[in-house]
């Protein structure tokens, strides 16, 4: 039998599934009353606790702390939530940033020839992601984001890189405004020390910054709103996570800094519109600043899996699609044999890239057709492996045995030669095991291990990546691109908000690096699909004058198109679910120009228990002309959140259910005149039929709405079939 500690409502186990795993022991943050200082809570905690973040905002007025010692937080804490001056008060959770980290497969092989022949720099304005969104058409009007002022929440910024300032940091550069919050030690637990200036040194937040405005370069790609400036408030340190008393203070303080646009790839799984951060974010939107937050990058863990700060009510989470293209950035470098002349080679650099050496290759076997190379513990004649590259056949087993049984031997730096036609960066889960990893072809991997096994000694030589020439090729996606990125989280909120709003390329995306870290590279997440829509809206802005969060996000939302399902090896017939997707992807153009509005930018029926019988949507006519609008339902796959015992939750893909909602209008269609707008009533009847209600059924779809000015626009839809109340579920990881 299940534990009787295991069972408790769906939204109690879910939380506590994930809160127990990312909270700060002994550490809370406190919002204060109106007419309180922060003195009643310092006096209260005086010796017993160290302040970490102090919040003096228009919008958050508190401070954060950390208990010295931890067994006595939970009883002190509460005393001193029951103070009168204390309005809020929740435990300091860690966050993580939204990039797919681990061994990253690219669908372009890393083929010397190809490369050298073929690659260097992309087509004029034929940045895949950006024709996919139809920013190459605002583009093409002039459209630049000129003047928005877009801040970035993330790692910092490394402005000394060409396409990102080239060294130029403050009033009238780039990066003209932020600051760092943390200070380089930084790694959640520890005491926050801010910087002086917000420089990147993890590599993420210079990503995101070349996604929204990446000036021109030698890769031929820019950033979708080149006329904006950023803003860099760092939130990590040089290792590790941060913490939402972090975002709390970096979010409020780009607001108060001006900022137009807020916009932040990092999260963790919580699901909480009253999470302090996702409250923070939704008063900023409220005051008139959008706000785009990561989805995150837990699609694995099937529905109800909707990241803190995301969940915010009137956030813009977004979730990530794959890129019609797979762009690899590979680098130059030489080798010599038997100390002769040097011999031109490229290779795809991993994570860590801390190369910079010229040292003999070893390899761990002179057989290149071997299928489990380093697969196990290397025999114990191994040399010291620290004084050599150590080559690695990518063969059949995880690439963590691989790493783990070279270190084990002393290896600090690791090339693998590829048996396979795509490309793959390696990124170890724990980056201080080795000093670097790459990836070369395998002609160059076969023709080393000949080399060697014919007695020659064989010397590579790879530069810093800061010395390196970067080379760029790219191959078409033809299993995953233009569909949901199967990494991406899934709504709705477990409060059945709608989460998220839309989506944007976020699978394979060639940005900017810190130049330590060789400028360009290629990275993955709704990390880099959120700074997309971050400029889009900027875009958008340029063209309506206006910032409103609420228009930006049903303008996105109505506009956009929703892709058909995939599992990540096919694409089915059927709409993928909305709380995958939600609106669909977006499409920059249409949502500038659209002079039909639809609001709110989506609907939600709620569980059975709390069914919305009648929810209500307006369409505005704000053309020239009459337009007639005709309205319809496309249903997506409804699927179930638990599995068959009605307890545990599923994984992806969740099962599918052979039902779907069906909804009835209380108009079919409608005809306006120019300047005018008209309520719609929507009543519907939930998927039923052989449906197991105790294993959760969210159904989904979406209104579509065609005028006779060629107009087509949608609205997501979702309901539960099922109680979330009355649900119990067995926590995640949990067995019974």
């Amino acid at each position: 039998m299940v534990r009787p500690t295991l069972l408790t409502s769906l939204v109690a186990a879910a939380y506590a599934a994930v809160a127990v795993a990312n909270k700060l022991p002994g550490a809370y943050i406190v919002e204060l009353e109106d007419g309180h200082d922060h003195a009643t809570v310092l006096n209260h905690i005086d010796g017993e606790a160290s302040t970490r973040m102090t919040f003096d905002y228009k919008l958050f007025r508190g401070l954060s702390f950390k208990y010295h010692d931890p067994q006595a937080a939970e009883s002190r804490s509460k005393q001193l939530a029951a103070l009168p001056a204390v309005k809020n008060m929740w435990p300091v959770r860690i966050v993580s940033k939204q990039a797919v980290g681990g061994v990253q497969v690219v669908d372009t092989p890393l083929d010397d020839d190809m490369v050298l022949m073929k690659a260097g720099r992309l087509p004029k304005d034929k940045v895949a992601p950006h024709i996919m969104t139809q920013v190459d058409k605002l583009r093409a009007k002039g459209i630049t984001g000129k003047g928005v002022k877009i801040a970035v929440i993330d790692t910092g910024i490394d402005w000394t890189h060409p396409a990102l300032g080239n060294g130029c940091f403050g009033k009238g550069c780039l990066v003209s405004f932020g600051t760092d919050l943390v200070g380089d030690a930084f790694n959640s637990t520890n005491p926050a020390i801010p910087g002086n200036k917000p420089m990147d040194c993890v590599g993420h937040g210079t990503h995101v910054a070349g996604i929204i405005a990446a000036q021109k370069n030698p890769l031929g790609f820019t950033g979708a709103a080149t006329g904006v400036t950023l803003g860099a408030y760092r939130v990590f340190g040089c290792q590790g996570d941060t913490t939402n008393d972090v975002l709390v203070a970096a979010f409020n303080k780009a607001f108060e800094d001006g900022a137009n646009i807020i916009t932040a790839s990092i999260g963790a799984p919580e699901g909480w519109s009253e999470d302090p951060w996702a409250l923070t974010a939704s008063r900023i939107v409220q005051a008139g600043v959008p706000c785009t937050i990561a989805a995150g990058n837990d699609g694995a863990s099937g529905l109800f899996y909707t990241d803190s700060g995301a969940s915010g009510k009137g956030v813009t989470a977004v979730a990530s699609y794959d890129n019609v293209d797979a762009p690899l950035v590979s680098f130059h470098s030489t080798y010599n044999i038997n100390d002769g002349r040097s011999i031109d080679f490229i290779y795809t650099p991993g994570d860590p890239s801390e190369w910079g050496v010229p040292l003999p290759l070893y390899a761990t076997s002179l057989d290149y057709h071997i299928d489990d190379d380093a697969c196990k513990p290397l025999p114990a004649n191994t040399p010291d492996l620290s004084k050599y590259i150590v080559l690695v056949r990518r063969g059949s087993c995880l690439f963590t045995d691989k790493l783990n049984n070279v270190v084990a031997k002393g290896a600090q730096y690791v090339m693998f030669y590829n048996n396979e036609p795509d490309a793959v960066i390696v990124s170890p889960d724990d980056p201080t095991i080795v000093k670097a990893t790459g990836m070369v072809s395998p002609k160059i991997g076969i023709n080393w291990v000949k080399l060697l096994k014919a007695g020659r000694k064989v010397t590579v030589n790879i530069a810093n990546l800061a010395q390196s020439k970067p080379v760029l090729s790219s191959s078409p996606n033809n299993i995953t691109g233009g569909t949901v990125s199967t990494y991406s989280s899934w709504g709705p909120t477990w409060e059945m908000e709608f989460k998220p709003q839309i989506g944007a390329p976020g699978g394979g995306i060639l940005s900017t690096l810190p130049v330590f870290m060789g400028s360009y590279g290629v990275m993955s997440g709704t990390s880099m699909a959120t700074p997309l829509t971050a400029a889009i809206i900027a875009l958008i802005s340029e063209v309506r004058g206006t910032f409103d969060p609420e228009l930006m996000t049903n303008l996105l939302s109505s506009t956009a198109k929703p892709s058909q399902f995939n599992d990540g090896n096919n694409t089915y017939a059927e709409i993928a679910p909305a709380p995958q997707q939600g609106g669909g992807l977006v499409q920059a153009f249409d949502a500038a120009y659209t002079t039909s509005l639809l609001s709110p930018s989506s609907l939600s029926f709620n569980d059975t228990d709390h069914l919305a019988t009648n929810l209500n949507f307006t369409i505005a006519n704000k053309g020239s002309r009459a337009v007639t609008y005709k309205l319809d339902q496309i249903p997506s796959i409804t699927m179930y959140a638990l599995g068959q015992d009605g307890i545990s939750p599923m994984f992806f893909p969740n099962e599918p259910v052979n039902a779907q909602a069906s909804l009835t209008f209380s108009q079919n269609s409608i005809t306006l005149p120019a300047g005018h707008s008209a309520v719609v009533g929507v009543t519907a009847k939930p998927a039923a039929g052989a449906i197991n209600p105790k294993r959760l059924a969210l159904w989904s779809g979406y209104v579509t709405i065609k005028g006779s000015d060629g107009s087509h626009l949608s609205m997501p839809y979702q309901g539960l079939t099922g109680s979330l109340n009355k649900a119990t579920v067995l926590e995640r990881g949990q067995a019974w």
